[in-house]
């Protein structure tokens, strides 16, 4: 047994809670100091359902019943979520997975590692609710939702993985960016029978994928595997290839992997690999020239909500796979912004911000991604979204603890922020992997500016909540010029919204109110809803939100602005000049 496998059977014996909507965010809520006296938060009142008690039985008498599951793979872990009909957590358990970082800006994944914390996961949930006197066919279907844009390449022949997983974090194709931006140039991409070049190629490529060259997308990830790895290109030159990002890895092991699994993607996965037509849902040749990528090694498009499959082994044998979203789009179904107009941000590793534009196809002119938020089904129409991608949220947290040692746990940075009223004149621009949307440049770095000997470690930490702030702003402004629509409130989720300090700050200097729910689990179950809408249990279905009335309704707590405006505008300049600092550092650096 290899040194992870018995590490995993170890970990699967308990819980384990960090994510990375958890592991690199805020845990608690911060004790205040006179210097910051505490805000009331206005709770809103509701009547949660209550989640099933344990049954007093036999192990012998379990009782059957109707709960949906959820296997949620993010960055750092994995975790297995069942769920009743009112989203009530009824069993869970979750376990971390290796990371591998083998040079500066590099990170991957052992994905036989990610799929042994899969299995042990489903195992010990189900366990955990046969604990709770239900049986584990009480289970009718399972969602998947996964971390996005993760490229993953293994055998068509024996269905092993060919090398590591490239994260969607990982810079090193920088260059290649580089190169594709060259060649939109002085090539062109031909659309339409025409050739595009210069500004109107990047066009053109927008037009076609709703999104711009850049490190984070899968494309330009497997065409480095390609360039770079012999085993890769060797199979991709010979047929054998096959990629899929996580949640296509996924399904292809639960289905039975070389023996019969199933190879496929569903559309909010592919619209984030610069594979995809938007308008089609389907790969576009024209793309797949532009990149070299043979379509042989593509799987086959899905909806969000279907049957795909049913689980080949294990404690769920037989139970049909009938969900699969990206975690944002996944985020935004289990907070139910369904309709045009809604929006909700995922606080992080990174912090993504999707506004919900219904089955209008919206090019943004101002920096954002145009992409799928979900297919409910392969009949329906799908449902568009802008997207604001931040780089940086929670991990610049996790850097101050595990880098700089600022703080011994991620929920400290709240007390440490909280020592202080202000950052005494600071900023810190955290592009520590380059600037994600509004401003799409990867040769922007990190800065700390407006240093002084005043300046201490909480004025650093208060600068470093603030921050989330203002990129989240940023990337609102944006939202409001492309849609003209100002929103009211925003939904939050993950990890980071635990502390109240962080949502107060975001309020602020954000000029909007924050809601965030009781229950944040909002990106498994947004692949629940998805696969219980596919086979309609519970009556749910997505295309009509008054069938989901029920879900959800254990609460949230608003936080509103209270700053007052010129405070704000006068921060909000300040930013904007750090920004223009941080940008095109490396470009500079470069020409020195």
């Amino acid at each position: 047994m290899s040194g992870f496998a018995s590490w995993i059977k170890r970990a699967a014996s308990g819980h384990s809670k960090s994510d990375s909507r958890s592991a690199s965010s805020s845990a608690q809520s911060p004790q205040r100091t006179a210097q910051q006296p505490a805000k009331e938060p206005v709770k809103v009142p509701t009547t949660p359902k209550e989640a099933p008690a344990a049954i007093p039985v036999d192990p012998p008498m379990l009782r059957h019943g109707e709960f949906i599951g959820s296997l949620d793979c993010g960055t750092t872990s994995t975790r297995f979520i069942v769920f009743d009909r009112y989203a009530n957590v009824v069993a869970q358990h979750q376990i971390e997975f290796p990371q591998y970082y083998p040079q500066p800006g590099w990170h991957e994944h052992n994905v036989d590692e990610m799929m042994e914390t899969c299995d042990a996961c489903i195992d010990r949930a189900c366990d955990e609710l046969e604990k709770l006197g239900w049986t584990k066919q009480s289970i009718k279907a399972i969602g998947i939702t996964n971390q996005r844009e993760t490229t993953v390449v293994w055998s068509r022949k024996t269905g092993k993985p060919l090398s590591h997983a490239i994260v969607w974090d990982d810079i090193r194709i920088r260059n290649n960016v580089t190169h594709f931006e060259n060649q939109l140039k002085n090539v062109g991409i031909e659309l339409n029978g025409e050739i595009k070049k210069g500004d109107d190629g990047i066009k053109a490529l927008r037009s076609l994928t709703g999104l711009p060259l850049s490190t984070y997308f899968s494309a330009i990830k497997l065409r480095w595997m390609i360039d770079h790895w012999e085993a890769v290109r060797k199979a991709h030159d010979e047929d054998d290839l096959l990629f899929g990002t996580v949640e296509s890895w996924i399904v292809y092991r639960l289905t039975g992997g070389a023996e019969g699994g199933i190879h496929i993607s569903d559309v909010t996965n592919a619209s984030r690999t610069l594979l995809m037509n938007l308008k089609t849902l389907q790969w576009d040749p024209v793309l797949l020239k532009f990149f070299g990528i043979n379509a042989s090694v593509l799987p086959k498009i899905v909806s969000s909500s279907e049957i795909y499959g049913k689980i080949a082994y294990g404690s769920l044998k037989g139970v049909p796979i009938a969900g699969l979203a990206g975690d944002q789009q996944a985020a935004l179904v289990g907070n139910k912004c369904l309709a045009k107009g809604e929006a909700k941000c995922t606080y992080g590793t990174g912090a993504f911000l999707l506004f919900c534009t219904g089955e209008d196809i919206v090019e943004s002119q101002h920096g954002l991604l145009t992409t799928v938020g979900y297919q409910n089904g392969p009949n329906s129409k799908p449902v568009y979204s802008l997207e604001g991608s931040i780089g940086v949220a929670g991990s610049a947290v996790k850097w101050l603890r595990d880098s700089m040692y600022m703080v011994a746990t991620a929920a400290d940075v709240n007390v440490l922020a909280a020592k202080v009223p202000d950052t005494g004149g600071v900023y810190f621009v955290t592009a520590l992997g380059g600037l994600f949307a509004p401003y799409w440049d990867p040769s922007a770095t990190g800065l700390i500016v407006g240093l002084s000997s005043y300046t201490t470690p909480a004025h650093i930490a208060r600068a470093t909540l603030e921050a989330n702030a203002f990129m989240t702003r940023a990337v609102l402004e944006s939202m409001k010029l492309d849609s003209n629509v100002e929103l009211k409130h925003l939904k939050v989720d993950g990890g980071m919204t635990n502390g109240d300090m962080v949502m107060s700050i975001l309020a602020d200097y954000g000029g909007f109110s924050v809601i965030r729910p009781d229950m944040r689990e909002s990106t498994a179950l947004g692949s629940a809803l998805l696969a219980g809408s596919a086979i309609r249990l519970f009556g749910w279905d997505i295309s009509k939100p008054q069938t989901l009335e029920e879900v959800n309704t254990a609460g949230s707590t608003e936080f509103k602005p209270e700053m007052p405006h010129e405070k704000r505008e006068k921060a909000w300049r300040g930013w904007q000049r750090a920004v223009e600092r941080a940008r095109g550092w490396e470009i500079g650096v470069d020409a020195i």
